[in-house]
């Protein structure tokens, strides 16, 4: 009999590399919750060992079921949007390409009325250009270019596995849509600016909408 959840179930597969493990010890109930009425020992174990990674990343104490629990440490905000950098680049090449190859360029502009209607066209295709590249790149190995280079990745928060295309799509278009149509800078800045500030988890807002965290795979 087939060990793999059914489709549907929000459960990542048996054979993902990167769902976080539980640690060996025996007992009931789930591996991550501590005994009731002891404090939680720091990890002993798991995929990735115990350490500074175990419990509340912050020292916070207050985090006994933390689903960082197992999993790698969070990534740094800096190269996060070092990694960000190099996939606008890198897909605005390709956006760029594709506008000047079908004459959705802005020369010979006689009204606004071209001009708006160019503009519109470059923003759309941006869009989808850079949403299906992170949910292609994301669903698959929960790495873009950027984030493979750079040793980070996007995982669900909730088990640490590699986020299903749903959940990323939703993840894309919260940060790409109004990079595209509206405020492209200021969103960019605010959206994936604010997992400099959050905590426990250094979510962007992008993050927050899809149930994500992007972790360290150094």
């Amino acid at each position: 009999m087939s060990s793999e959840p059914p489709p549907g179930s929000g459960q990542p597969p048996e054979d993902d590399p990167f769902r976080k493990q539980p640690p060996p010890a025996e007992g009931s109930g789930s591996p991550y919750d501590p005994p009731q009425g002891s404090q939680p020992p720091p990890s002993q174990g798991g995929q990735y060992g115990g350490g500074p990674y175990g419990g509340d990343p912050y020292g916070g104490g207050s985090y006994p079921t933390d689903p960082l629990s197992g999993m790698p440490p969070l990534a740094d905000s800096g190269k996060r949007t070092l990694a960000r950098i190099i996939d606008l680049i890198l897909v605005g090449i390709v956006a760029w390409l594709l506008t000047w190859g079908f004459g959705v360029s802005e020369y010979d502009v006689d009204s606004d009325k071209v001009q708006y209607g160019k503009s519109l066209l470059q923003s759309l295709v941006a869009a989808v250009l850079y949403i299906g590249y992170d949910t292609v790149m994301i669903s698959r190995s929960g790495q873009t270019l950027g984030k493979k280079w750079l040793g980070m990745r996007v995982a669900n928060l909730d088990n640490g596995s590699t986020p299903s295309v749903q959940t990323t799509l939703i993840r894309s278009a919260v940060l790409w849509i109004p990079f595209a149509f509206c405020c492209a800078c200021i969103w960019t800045a605010i959206s994936g600016g604010w997992s400099f500030f959050d905590k426990p988890y250094k979510q962007g807002l992008h993050d927050k909408a899809a149930k994500t965290v992007v972790v360290s795979t150094n």
